[in-house]
């Protein structure tokens, strides 16, 4: 029998929880469950008002992967959802609003994508997002060198980023922006890449030509185009680890240490017990910088 369990009044069955779902460390659908219950409070902030792909992996990572960003089958009718304008026409995505909306989506087994702008105004992006992904031999220490370099380029701008794992091999960094379309963040994003290119050019390649990349760094501009979506901070990531998309400091990133910038969810906990969330900034409007002219 499936057990329930109700969270803040909205019953909730949640299934196979002694199932094993990131092999490399044992860690448990039931233990999943559990760091999304801890981690709710830092992850919905970024989670609110953002339609939600789910890329679902309910037998772990080398079983069936795939996206879902329709609404699922099955989805209670107390799970919040919005329009969502597409060039084929409008469609229902999840917004992911609250406690017990993040545990039925958790129960699903996901990791959690979200867009760059939120549902009441899709023509406008109120995030900058750059994917800095590594071609071997080049790895996380490349990242952090070209995350630098971008961190420096963006304040010259009035731009504050924010550095955080993406869960893999590389790093993710965020701003908080205003005033410019997806479409008109997307160009700004491209040009910062191509600057980085001509700047650091055995590092850095801003083209996803996967010839050009090994040894140097994609600096992937394009998931700021408006039907593109990111790992929202500190979703577990589809892989054979409980390894988390999240936060890191600049000193870190500094350091260029992989082992300290590969982070696995009970290494969040911990980290959010102490530090809180660090790229709470990002919540604050008042900080959201315009996009240069």
């Amino acid at each position: 029998m499936t057990p329930i369990t109700e969270v803040e009044g909205r019953r909730i069955p949640l299934s196979n929880l002694e199932k094993v779902i990131h092999p490399e460390d044992g860690f448990t659908k039931g233990e999943l469950l559990h760091y999304y219950a801890r981690a709710a409070g830092a992850m919905l902030p970024h989670l609110r008002d953002r339609p939600v792909s789910f890329l679902r992996y309910p037998d772990g990572p080398h079983g069936q992967v795939f996206f879902s960003k329709n609404v699922p089958p099955g989805t209670p009718d107390w799970v919040t959802t919005a329009e969502v304008p597409r060039s084929e026409g409008p469609s229902r995505m999840v917004m992911v609003q609250d406690l017990p909306s993040l545990m039925w989506a958790a129960n699903l087994v996901t990791e959690f994508h979200t867009h760059q702008w939120l549902a009441q105004d899709p023509e406008e992006a109120d995030r900058l997002v750059f994917d800095l992904d590594p071609g071997p031999p080049a790895g996380l220490a490349e990242c952090c060198e070209v995350a630098l370099w971008l961190r420096d380029r963006l304040a010259g701008d009035g731009i504050e980023a924010y550095p955080k794992t993406s869960g893999s091999k590389g790093l993710h960094l965020l701003a908080a922006v205003r005033g410019g379309s997806p479409g008109r963040t997307s160009a700004y994003a491209k040009a910062l890449a191509v600057e980085a290119e001509a700047a650091m050019p055995r590092l850095v390649v801003h083209r996803m030509t996967r010839s050009l990349r090994p040894g140097k760094v994609f600096v992937d501009w394009s998931q700021n185009a408006g039907r593109k979506t990111t790992a929202t901070p500190y979703t577990v990531r589809a892989r054979p680890t409980a390894a988390v998309s999240a936060p890191v400091s600049w000193e870190e990133v500094a350091s260029a240490s992989p082992g300290r910038l590969t982070l696995r969810a009970p290494d969040v906990l911990a980290r959010l017990e102490r530090d809180g969330d660090l790229m709470s900034p990002l919540l604050d409007p008042g900080r959201a910088t315009p996009l240069p002219d």
